[in-house]
């Protein structure tokens, strides 16, 4: 929504700006991943000065301490109920199985790379065993493939298995916060289908 004197408030500028509500401002301000972000990026610093003095000792021991964080809490925020996660699991699908076919030499970490392939296996392993597979279209651009799930249709691209390298134009770091936030999407999701056929969750065997 944009605010009723938007010129006013952008000092007469015409240039686009964002506005946000000041509440929803005073919700995120309490969002516990901001202490977490505050933590990461102290231990940054930590390490980067005890790289400069070559303290490295002091390095191990900064490392040993690395603050680590989920966004679990997100996730149920954001999907209140399973069917909701169903829904929106289009662009988590793209993305995570674009990334599964990076190459392990790159701007991508290969423990990202390796933790979408499993992800990716994962849930192909239960299209077969549910066999809700409903469409399959070949293209220039990848497989388009499309599944059925407790009613909802879910359509995603997989791309072909080539080692081309990534543009150098792309913003990786946005992707990666994407990225993050589907790969838990899909770790709950995965399991969640795999104990709805009754079956051992198998696929920990990949991991």
């Amino acid at each position: 929504h944009e605010p009723k004197k938007k010129r006013k408030l952008a000092k007469g500028s015409s240039a686009p700006k964002t506005f946000y509500y000041v509440k929803d401002i005073q919700y995120l301000a309490h969002e516990p991943l901001l202490q977490k972000f505050a933590e990461t990026k102290v231990f940054v610093k930590k390490v980067k000065k005890a790289l400069g003095r070559d303290e490295l000792d002091t390095v191990q021991r900064v490392r040993e301490n690395k603050p680590h964080y989920t966004l679990d809490h997100i996730v149920k925020e954001r999907y209140p109920n399973f069917a909701d996660a169903i829904k929106d699991l289009d662009d988590a699908l793209s993305l995570i199985f674009l990334f599964s076919t990076m190459p392990r030499q790159g701007k991508v970490q290969p423990g990202i790379i390796n933790k979408c392939r499993i992800l990716a296996v994962e849930f192909m392993h239960y299209v077969i065993a549910a066999r809700c597979l409903k469409k399959v279209f070949i293209s220039i651009k990848g497989i388009y493939v499309q599944v059925e799930i407790d009613g909802n249709e879910i359509s995603w691209i997989i791309p072909h298995q080539f080692t081309t390298p990534p543009p150098s134009n792309i913003d990786f770091k946005v992707m990666l916060s994407f990225l993050e936030l589907y790969t838990t999407v899909l770790g709950f999701v995965n399991f969640k289908l795999w104990s709805g056929l009754f079956y051992n969750f198998f696929p920990r065997t990949l991991r």
